[in-house]
């Protein structure tokens, strides 16, 4: 592997890099501001955690559909925002947040959700932000009702802005995270995949690929090996040499309604950042025990962050003595190539492939309401937590994972069921909590 000072790479990926020689696990949190006071105070914070962490600028949401003018007024009046207005700030306002705490022990990320992020990704790069993340499918369907191919369009050149930058530009596909929850893993796994190599084909050489904690470990477990070995297959190694791409894994802790208890939020956390260290990914991006409740102050995640790192320093311990085999029970791989083969398969461009996937629907995410998906594939939580295709629609399943549905799996989504299975994780890490204080108080009587 080549060394942090690598040439080409950047400091992004040279900081995950050297964490991964050394044996460590960048922790992240999802932390965005509207002042530039605050933003810098919770930057610096995030810096001085005693583990190895990379910052994040997290932008509003007038920033992320494009209602910049609104943002500025915002901004001006002291309304109260849920991040930062980036193009509000500008690039001078934004390089005002990073100089001096930015650098290559620590870079910054800005991430958005914007299916248009021209203008977005310009000021990142111009304000030097050492990443930001995205993609033409995962920051388009979930977000909103832009055309698909307005989005793929968009991003082909936010992917040109990245990769012309001289200082490289690091860039993270959201594929593997897409609505959250209630997404099958094979599929996370392909749009990851896919997402990885539309930005290969615009010119990125820097990138991670990401995937999202669900409701089983198992299987999430098996959801990270298929994505590096499939990432493996299809970008080459993670070192960048011989002009392949300098790739990494994310996981991001559970998207979904979280526990309200704050013992149940810290299991849920725990269990992520072991999962993490397990599979194999070089970063993790946490939440807060205040997700169900409100925006996280800076104390709180700077808290998760320590406990997370704590968490994943423990678990890397124990696999030197109790390695964890990776099950292949659930076939994860087996869809997910099936699948990242037959988009392929469609166009000679990633981005054109993309599009006729959708229109076709070959890709097609479940319960996603965006114009462009079709809306008909569905998907189920088991009693155990395994999240099962109930019906692929026209997604192409191999033989032994698409014969049909386990039988709990069958039967309609209604909405009743669609809460129910919403639920499941703040369900189980609740009342974790609940027997455990049973105990105690059991235990004191």
């Amino acid at each position: 592997m080549s060394g942090p000072g690598t040439a080409g790479t950047g400091r992004f990926a040279a900081h995950v890099r050297g964490a991964r020689e050394s044996g460590a696990l960048v922790v992240q949190p999802r932390m965005g501001f509207a002042g530039a006071g605050r933003m810098r105070e919770g930057l610096r914070a995030v810096r001085d955690v005693a583990a190895p962490t990379a910052g994040t600028v997290t932008v509003d949401s007038y920033t992320r559909v494009g209602e910049y003018a609104r943002a500025l007024e915002a901004l001006r009046s002291g309304t109260e925002l849920n991040g930062f207005p980036l193009v509000a700030h500008g690039v001078d306002g934004t390089r005002g947040v990073l100089d001096g705490l930015a650098s290559a022990d620590f870079p910054v990320q800005v991430r958005h959700g914007a299916a248009r992020a021209e203008r977005l990704v310009a000021t990142a790069c111009a304000a030097g932000a050492d990443a930001t993340e995205g993609g033409p499918v995962s920051y388009c369907l979930p977000y909103g009702r832009v055309p698909l191919r307005e989005s793929v369009r968009a991003w082909s050149r936010c992917c040109e802005l990245v990769a012309a930058r001289a200082e490289p530009m690091h860039l993270e596909t959201f594929g593997g995270a897409m609505l959250g929850q209630l997404c099958p893993p094979s599929m996370l796994v392909a749009l990851s995949v896919l997402e990885a190599l539309f930005f290969r084909e615009h010119g990125v050489r820097s990138l991670s690929l990401s995937y999202a904690q669900q409701t089983h470990p198992g299987q999430d477990l098996e959801a990270l090996g298929a994505l590096r070995r499939l990432a493996g297959e299809r970008l080459g190694g993670m070192d960048g040499a011989d002009g392949a791409v300098d790739w990494h894994v994310v996981l991001y802790t559970f998207m979904g309604v979280f526990p309200r208890s704050a013992a149940g939020a810290f299991r849920l956390l725990e269990e992520s950042a072991r999962l993490a260290v397990r599979g194999g990914a070089d970063r993790l991006v946490v939440k807060t025990p205040a997700e169900a409740h409100r925006i996280p102050t800076v104390e709180e995640n700077v808290g998760a962050l320590e406990f997370a790192s704590a968490v994943a320093a423990d678990e890397r311990a124990r696999a030197r003595t109790r390695p964890v085999p990776v099950p292949g029970r659930y076939g994860v791989y087996e869809e997910a190539v099936l699948l990242v083969d037959r988009v392929l398969e469609r166009a000679p461009t990633v981005g054109a492939a993309l599009e006729r996937s959708f229109a076709a629907g070959l890709l097609d995410v479940p319960y996603c309401l965006h114009p462009d998906n079709a809306n008909r594939a569905r998907a189920v939580v088991d009693p155990w937590g395994v999240l099962r295709w109930a019906d692929p629609g026209r997604v192409p399943l191999p033989r032994r994972a698409g014969s049909g549905p386990e039988p709990e799996a069958r039967g309609p989504v209604g909405s009743r069921r669609l809460l129910d299975m919403l639920g499941f994780n703040a369900r189980r890490f609740d009342a974790e909590d609940v027997l455990g204080r049973r105990l105690a108080d059991g235990a004191a009587a």
